[in-house]
């Protein structure tokens, strides 16, 4: 088969298109034909070394943990899933990802893609929705009416944070640039706050959740607008624990998990018309070079997506 795989560490020119040999699901796994691959900032982190304290990983490395596709081939004792079967899933981090033809995920890792989506939106779902879901509601517990402020509402976890966060029935502000405005309000944001001219501390106040996507002096900031009870959920750099002690709040740092029952309601959600992936741009696979590229610049809007398995898709 073909695939995007590293071989060693290091920027975008370390992706290789190749070929690569197809897996075999083992008992409990399944087969799927990619038909398309979220990109995520996780796997240009992954890619440059920074996550390999986390997750050993062995070269050559498939990268890409986002995927839908069809089912090829089920292992033994594979029970919930039958070829033909089209699929989306959050695979496990640690092995082999989906820039490549197939790949072999675990039987709970899968759930049946949005019936409203073709492949291509569904490959945009499931890391960054799964993120949003159980930052919000796993770690948050957020309940309606509350307020919550979600840092970079127009990005790929972002977008869908707003737009859950709506459908639980809380009261959402969120930040993004100027040219992002309409965006955020499109996604149904109560107040929208562009941090180019304004400090979002002067517009947030008395808030339940924060949602911390960049870290740094943007998490530091975040503390002043926590009333007291509240949470900070961080994707990216540990909370000080003291901080939350002193404020009456609390803090945590989340690693999303794969969880295929979870991405089976989103999908419910998604088909019901109250959740949808906004993509920035489709690229072929071989051109994963540049879709690391345009990641790591960090002004998409929305997801980037791999088109992998080529076909005419009748659903949009």
């Amino acid at each position: 088969m073909k695939a995007i795989r590293i071989h060693n560490y290091g920027g975008p020119e370390v992706l290789q298109y190749e070929d690569a040999p197809r897996p075999k699901p083992q008992p409990g796994e399944v087969l799927i034909q990619v038909h398309a691959a979220g990109v995520n900032p996780i796997d240009w982190k992954v890619r440059e070394g920074h996550m390999k304290d986390f997750w050993p990983h062995k070269f050559p490395l498939i990268l890409g943990w986002d995927v839908s596709g069809t089912v090829e081939e089920v292992g033994l004792g594979v029970s919930r899933f039958k070829i033909g079967d089209e699929v989306y899933s959050l695979p496990d981090p640690t092995r082999n990802g989906a820039y490549a033809d197939y790949i072999v995920v675990r039987e709970p890792e899968l759930a049946l893609k949005p019936n409203s989506l073709h492949q291509i939106r569904a490959a945009a779902v499931p890391l960054a929705a799964l993120t949003a879901w159980q930052s919000l509601f796993d770690t948050a517990q957020l309940q309606p009416r509350q307020r919550v402020l979600i840092h970079a509402g127009s990005g790929g976890v972002g977008h869908f944070a707003v737009q859950l966060t709506k459908w639980k029935g809380a009261y959402v502000f969120a930040t993004a640039s100027t040219k992002n405005q309409d965006l955020l309000r499109e996604l149904g944001v109560d107040q929208a706050i562009d941090y180019t001219q304004q400090r979002f501390e002067d517009v947030a106040r008395n808030i339940d959740i924060v949602l911390d996507t960049i870290g740094g002096e943007t998490q530091e900031r975040s503390w002043s607008v926590l009333k007291k009870g509240g949470v900070l959920v961080s994707l990216v750099q540990p909370p000080s624990e003291e901080k939350a002690e002193e404020l009456g709040v609390r803090a945590a740092l989340l690693g999303v998990q794969s969880n295929g029952a979870q991405l089976a309601e989103i999908a419910k959600i998604i088909d019901s018309g109250k959740l949808a992936p906004i993509i920035d741009r489709i690229l072929p696979l071989s051109e994963a070079r540049l879709a690391h590229e345009l990641s790591q610049s960090g002004h998409t809007h929305g997801k980037i997506v791999l088109r992998v398995f080529d076909q005419t898709e009748r659903k949009s």
